[in-house]
């Protein structure tokens, strides 16, 4: 009822639209039935209609979806594929008053923040809602009003299906206690549209204060998020846009020890002493871990920029500048991350030093290690990359040849 009013309504105001239809194949005939309907009722309109059929319950099943959330994915999928091909801008939708009051109450029973209580919005990416202020009770008056025919799809009334149990059950008993319970309830889905815009303005706020870029990541200090009151609910708003969802594991990570990490689909949260540092994962496919540099190689470009210059003495040295013994090398030289087990010797120390201790004792952070490149000569490790040279490599009275080792982060 509700989708032939929208589409009347589009046409008395010559709108340019076409309809879509999907047949899940969940009530036999039913379903065809309501496929045919639809076809004669854009020919009435003198407009197009996209339509398809799916196999819904054997996809619920290989998906572990019920079959309403399987439906749902199907038909916007199917949507969205159908607007790019056909360069069709808006998708409209027939969800009225009560749609948005059942939503309401699933996401209040299956516990939700703010904004899962925000109901149905009525814009979202391409898709429109125009008829979200109007119950269904209006729309079914009006569609009388204008002698519009439709069909009743019977799987409606089944209340083994949370929102028909919601809508059959629990809606009418609302209604029933107060004769103005949908336009309170509306009232009220406007009272929390504007706190939700008033505490989103107020974390974008704090986001912007807190959160400090370095080399690529994101700094956030702990004793400041601290002081943020109530702690748990910013936590969750600073955080939920990057995966962060959590709100426990969130506010374990604050006392958790260095090192301590969480991950996102897109994004790893790292705890270092009195930070977090935030991080966008790297997609692993996109990455060689492994380059080899040849004799007389003077510039390498990827996956970092290193120069290679013959010098006739040593000049000042830095962390991104080097001096070897060339014939000390064994070519052609390894540029790798490292990885446990990994040993130098540290120019200017004595002994041996397992990589992990010597990142222990420099303070170097779980995302630095992840980014640190090694300069190797076979098994042995030249040069930490922009931290310390080994110093098996050092130039003395003996060497021949001095090699300068540039590195341009």
């Amino acid at each position: 009822m509700d989708s032939v009013v929208l589409s009347h309504l589009c046409h008395q105001l010559k709108m340019d639209f076409a309809l879509a239809h999907c047949n899940f194949r969940l009530r036999g005939s039913d379903s065809d039935g309501d496929a045919a309907f639809v076809h004669q009722w854009a020919a009435d309109l003198g407009k197009k209609v996209y339509s398809t059929s799916f196999d819904t319950a054997p996809y619920a099943e290989k998906h572990g979806l019920s079959i309403q959330m399987a439906a749902r994915q199907l038909r916007y999928d199917w949507f969205q594929t159908q607007m790019e091909a056909h360069d069709i801008p808006l998708l409209l939708t027939a969800h009225h008053a009560d749609d948005d009051l059942e939503t309401f109450l699933i996401n209040l029973s299956r516990g939700t923040g703010l904004k899962g209580l925000l109901g149905i919005p009525a814009k979202q990416g391409n898709i429109r809602r125009p008829l979200l202020s109007f119950s269904h009770k209006e729309l079914q008056l009006f569609a009388r009003k204008e002698q519009l025919h439709w069909r009743e799809d019977s799987s409606n009334d089944d209340t083994k299906y949370l929102r028909n149990k919601i809508r059959k059950e629990l809606v009418p008993v609302l209604k029933d206690l107060h004769p103005t319970f949908l336009d309170n309830f509306k009232s009220t889905l406007g009272h929390l549209e504007q706190s939700h815009t008033l505490a989103t303005a107020q974390v974008k706020a704090v986001k912007e204060h807190l959160f400090q870029k370095e080399q690529g990541r994101i700094k956030i200090s702990i004793p400041a998020l601290r002081k943020l009151h109530p702690l748990n609910a910013y936590m969750y708003g600073l955080f939920h846009s990057y995966g962060f969802v959590d709100e426990k594991a969130l506010m374990g990570l604050l006392d958790a020890m260095s090192g301590k990490t969480l991950l996102s689909d897109t994004h790893t949260l790292l705890k270092d002493r009195s930070f977090l540092w935030l991080n966008q994962r790297a997609d692993d496919q996109t990455t060689s871990d492994y380059y080899l540099i040849a004799e007389g190689e003077e510039v390498t470009e990827h996956p970092i920029q290193l120069q290679f210059d013959g010098v006739g003495a040593i000049g000042d040295f830095s962390r991104n500048i080097i001096y070897v013994d060339k014939n000390a090398l064994k070519y052609p030289l390894e540029l790798r991350k490292w990885k446990n087990g990994d040993y130098f010797y540290p120019f200017g120390l004595k002994g041996k030093k397992k990589l992990a201790k010597f990142f222990k004792d420099e303070k170097v952070d779980l995302f630095s290690k992840e980014d640190q490149w090694l300069l190797c000569s076979q098994d042995a490790i030249i040069w930490v990359i922009g931290r310390r040279m080994d110093d098996r490599f050092k130039v003395t009275g003996q060497s021949k040849e001095i090699l300068r080792i540039t590195f341009t982060p």
